[in-house]
């Protein structure tokens, strides 16, 4: 239906002086001059356009009540067939047959061949024929840190490897003659916890990696949100502390300085090189040296009883808690769900997160607060997510 032109629109019912009425006048809302005014409202809804919902043909105003029923429609599309994710980390490629309910069936791994460009499309191309040796697969995700256009076809920039507005996609397709898709390995794991994992049956989905520093990704009405220019989820880069800890992005007090392994392992470290009395098991771990102490390392010693450890591990949580709140005021999720290779420390990290997180929760006490739940499909959350979005997406990109 085309839009009203400028003509066509109804106009508005005059109010104020020698109009003799106003919108907020006397009688009842469906009355009167009243009723002219709201009936001149709902007129001009229904002849301006609405933006689509990207991804889902749905307008803005209908999203809520149809979203996840015509998106279901939409994934029934791509149901039939299995698809290969592949997830590309700074050391290793890990790859796997993933069938429609988000199952692994067959996997592989090679190591991350440096950062030429080349020699990492040749592993893919490996593994793709080794796993799909004997089966139909229907298409092939590839997840990697980094930004991808919206599009998923290239890669604008890879912290890991050197992808600088790398026509990714296109390559693949003409070496693997099926369909490939790109994006950036936080989405993909977002992805699969909404549809296979913690996040099943939420309209507005915030999945938290907390490892090295702090990755983000949103599903918003069945949707992975990318934002106008696909970079959207650089949670750990809000500055959660002026002036604080240098970030290697070139800021000071992003939140991954605080709430991140990388930030663990710098307090822990601290503490032992301080020679403090409470360090003696942190240092006994490492045989004496401070400089090898790790976020992993106070994750094991926590895990195992050790009371600075878990002081440590709290006041990562702590931080944690307040940048959720940050978050929950500007997107107001219904569930956020954390994974990484932090949340081995589990409630140790989580709860006190969650008290923190109610602390400074704004209009705490008179507003409905999101859930904070542990990832569940742990480290192949990547794999599985960019296999399935590929195979939603394969009759798109052929």
């Amino acid at each position: 239906m085309q839009p009203s032109s400028p003509a066509e629109q109804p106009a508005p019912p005059r109010f104020g002086p020698g109009s003799g009425s106003s919108p907020r006048s006397g009688s009842s809302p469906r009355s009167g001059e009243a009723g002219r005014w709201a009936d001149w409202r709902a007129a001009s809804r229904r002849s301006i356009p609405r933006r689509p919902v990207p991804g889902l043909g749905l307008t803005g105003g209908s999203r809520q009540l149809a979203g996840h029923r015509l998106f279901r429609q939409q994934l029934r599309l791509g149901r039939r067939g299995l698809a290969i994710g592949i997830d590309i980390g700074g050391t290793k490629v890990a790859a796997g047959v993933v069938d429609a309910e988000g199952n692994i069936l067959r996997e592989a791994r090679r190591s991350t061949p440096g950062s030429d460009p080349r020699a990492v499309e040749r592993v893919i191309v490996e593994l793709v024929e080794e796993l799909s040796a004997g089966t139909r697969i229907r298409s092939v995700g590839i997840g990697a840190a980094g930004w991808m256009d919206l599009d998923g076809g290239t890669v604008l920039f890879s912290p890991h490897l050197a992808w600088r507005n790398e026509p990714l996609r296109e390559n693949l397709q003409h070496l693997l003659r099926r369909p490939v898709m790109l994006v950036n390995d936080a989405d993909a794991a977002a992805w699969a916890e909404w549809r296979f994992g913690a996040g099943q049956r939420q309209d507005r989905l915030v999945c938290i990696t907390l490892g090295t520093g702090i990755g983000g990704a949103m599903v918003m009405d069945g949707h992975v949100e990318r934002g106008r220019f696909g970079v959207a989820g650089e949670f750990g880069h809000q500055i959660i502390m002026p002036g604080g800890h240098r970030c290697e992005c070139g800021n000071r007090g992003c939140w991954e300085q605080y709430a991140s392994g990388n930030a663990l392992g710098r307090e822990a470290r601290e503490l032992a090189l301080a020679n403090s009395p409470v360090a003696q098991e942190l240092l006994k771990a490492v045989d004496g040296s401070a400089e090898r102490i790790t976020g992993a390392t106070v994750t094991e010693l926590a895990i195992a009883g050790d009371a600075a450890s878990r002081e440590l591990l709290e006041d990562v949580g702590n931080w944690l808690g307040l940048g959720l709140a940050n978050l929950a005021a500007a997107l107001d999720p219904g569930k956020f769900v954390i994974g990484g290779g932090l949340c081995a420390a589990g409630e140790l990290l989580v709860a006190p997160a969650r008290k923190a997180f109610a602390r400074n929760l704004t209009g705490r006490g008179f507003r409905p607060a999101a859930e904070i739940e542990l990832a569940a499909l742990g480290p192949n959350a990547g794999l599985i997510g960019a296999a399935d979005l590929s195979r939603v997406s394969s009759r798109t990109h052929r």
